[in-house]
């Protein structure tokens, strides 16, 4: 098991179960990793995607200013694994002692957070075989770049809905 380092992608709706799809993108390997989240969590990336900013804070805002304060960073950010259709995340915290606290979180949380933050995602390079399997005996969302993308271009800009920044 190694860790790939990714990029976020963007961000799409899975008009099946009408969900945001956060999509991953490893930067050494042609395969992307599609992750359901939620509206609320959708729009936290988005916002740190196009790098408005919100008349009030939002959670990550706050999360940042708890981090900054504490004189901490934020390292990494690992998407690990998947049990039962369930992605799960660790933030590698560096403490102003220099140690490495790792928490659990989910990884729409880390991905906004290390947007927020400026801070590296990896993948777990078995996340990427593990979801295109699931991907071919579901038909869900693919996990190679063509097939996304032309899913991608069916989708209409109406079918997200009256979301604004």
């Amino acid at each position: 098991m190694s860790m790939l380092e990714a990029k976020v992608e963007g961000l799409a709706l899975d008009m099946t179960t009408n969900s945001p799809v956060v999509i991953l993108a490893p930067l050494t390997v042609n395969k992307v990793l599609p992750i359901w989240i939620g509206h609320a969590e959708a729009w936290g990336i988005a916002i740190q995607l196009t790098g408005i900013e919100s008349q009030r804070p939002m959670t990550y805002d706050l999360l940042k200013e708890i981090i900054d304060a504490t004189k901490a960073t934020i390292v990494k950010v690992e998407i690990t694994e998947l049990k039962e259709q369930t992605f799960y995340a660790k933030i590698y915290l560096q403490s102003s002692e220099n140690s490495i606290i790792e928490i659990d979180a989910r990884p729409s949380d880390s991905i906004a957070l290390a947007l927020k933050m400026k801070a590296p995602i990896f993948v777990c390079d078995t996340l990427l075989n593990v979801s295109e399997e699931q991907s071919q005996a579901e038909n869900s969302m693919p996990t190679d770049p063509d097939s996304l993308r032309e899913r991608l271009k069916k989708i209409n800009p109406e079918d997200f809905g009256n979301y604004s920044l």
